[in-house]
Parts: structure tokens; C-alpha cells; sequence
């Protein structure tokens, strides 16, 4: 960004054609919309919505995707070098595994299996006041009725 910013008043005259050429401008935003702002979207909406090993995957195989529309459109071929590389990062991805959690380790999973456990724990709490207070006026509770009554 520091080369960037020194550089960019020696950039702005011969850029201002195209400051003041509207489809050129359009284009310009179409470029700067197409390559940052789309993928950006796109990433953080997969992110929110598949597994942590499943993204990860996806995220992996864009520099193989790269690589072919770099054959196929640019007619750039990649080295041996790179493709191993790419291939050595999709292998990696794909035969990683997450560790087994152990019981004092807390993961989304059990924070929900707690959750459950305490809603239970309530319940059985407003249960047993509900059975003490219907004893104390007299009332039979629940447990303590004859069965068929």
C-alpha cells in the first residue's frame, strides 16, 4: 500500500481519460465489482453456510481452478512445481481430520446437549415446587395419586 500511495499522483494524469469516459468508468467499477466484491460475498455467504471441512475444501481447489482457466483462456501452462503444489494443499485438505474432543472440551455440540440438559434440569425443578405446593394445600400431587384416578 506504501508503493501504492506513491505512486498514485504519478498515475492520476495519465488516468484521467478514464475518469472522464463513461463506458470506460463503468467498466472500471464492473472490474472492481466483479473481482472483489462478488467473490467476497460469495465466500462469506458459503463460510456461514457449510461445514468448516467443506469450505475448506472449496477454498483449496480455487488455485486448481485458477490454473485452468489459466490454460484455457490465457494458454498459460503450469509447471510440474505447480502442480504438485496444488495438488499437495487439495491432499492435505482433504485427509485432515479434527481431533476427538475430549469430555472437559466444550464444542457447538455439547453446548447444546447442555443447553437441553438445563432446560430438563428446569423443568424437573418447576415440576417438584408445582408437586410441594399442591402437598401444602392439601391437594394430592401427581405422584402420589392412586393409578386410574
Amino acid at each position: 500500500m506504501l508503493i501504492a500511495a506513491a505512486a498514485t499522483p504519478f498515475g492520476l494524469v495519465p488516468a484521467a481519460p478514464a475518469f472522464t469516459h463513461p463506458a470506460w468508468l463503468v467498466w472500471g467499477i464492473g472490474v472492481g465489482v466483479c473481482s472483489s466484491v462478488i467473490p467476497y460475498v460469495t465466500d462469506q455467504l458459503a463460510m456461514a453456510r457449510l461445514p468448516r471441512a467443506t469450505f475448506s475444501l472449496m477454498l483449496a481447489l480455487l488455485p486448481a481452478a485458477a490454473t485452468v482457466i489459466g490454460l484455457v483462456v490465457l494458454g498459460q501452462v503450469p509447471t510440474m512445481r505447480d502442480l504438485t503444489g496444488i495438488g499437495l494443499v487439495i491432499l492435505g485438505v482433504a485427509l485432515h481430520r479434527d481431533p476427538p474432543r475430549g469430555k472437559d472440551q466444550r464444542g457447538v455440540g455439547s453446548s447444546v446437549h447442555a443447553g437441553g440438559a438445563a432446560a430438563r434440569s428446569r423443568s424437573a425443578a418447576a415440576g417438584n415446587l408445582s408437586r410441594e405446593l399442591s402437598t401444602r394445600r392439601g391437594a394430592p400431587s401427581s405422584a402420589s395419586r392412586a393409578p386410574g384416578a
